[in-house]
């Protein structure tokens, strides 16, 4: 069998990194007919440049919000959603600032050997459709289950009960939501009877 060899086409190539903040992953350029050879001459031209090993981004894309975000994204072969205080950050349930970036990969992942990059904490959960969201090109978990993840990786009481307070006064997350949730862990019932005593 003979697969058709198609032409490098900047449309599509571009639209793809249209939606992923101007990055682009080898495997998708070679969707859009672009050999490595050819992607070799962008960089060395300068019209891409390379971010991390199998991930591109066009030079004169203007720049987003979440680059480094959706950089790692495709590392993950875009199967990784972010979690724990990555998504509290991302979701703005509170004012902690991160210093390592949390990924959650699928469960399956758990015995691949990644070179993991420098400040990346990876989790390994299959988390299904309901328990994700978007902020804008990176996958996330929606509040309920970023704030289930956090009390399970004993995030501190007060950033907990911060986060509760912004979920609930934003109505992202309902008083049921969290007394369920709170049945089965000590942490948000804690944290939960703080925040409604405010």
């Amino acid at each position: 069998m003979v697969t058709a060899v198609h032409r490098p086409s900047w449309d599509r190539l571009f639209d793809t990194a249209l939606a992923q903040e101007g990055h682009f992953t080898t495997a998708q350029a070679s969707e859009a007919g672009y050999s490595s050879q050819l992607l070799d001459r962008y960089l060395r031209t300068g019209k891409v440049k390379r971010v991390r090993r199998g991930v591109y981004r066009i030079v004169h894309f203007p720049a987003g919000d979440h680059e480094d975000l959706v950089a790692l994204w495709l590392w993950s072969d875009r199967t990784g959603v972010y979690s724990h205080e990555t998504a509290l950050a991302l979701h703005d349930l509170s004012d902690l600032m991160p210093s390592r970036v949390h990924l959650t990969l699928p469960g399956a992942w758990i015995s691949r050997r990644l070179r993991v990059p420098d400040g990346v904490v990876l989790h390994y959960a299959d988390i299904d459709e309901a328990a994700r969201a978007w902020s804008g090109a990176v996958p996330v978990t929606a509040p309920l289950r970023t704030i289930v993840d956090c009390a399970h990786d004993k995030l501190s009481t007060d950033v907990l009960q911060q986060s509760i307070v912004q979920a609930l006064e934003r109505g992202i997350v309902s008083r049921v939501e969290l007394d369920e949730a709170a049945s089965g862990c000590p942490e948000i019932a804690g944290a939960l009877d703080r925040a409604v005593t405010l």
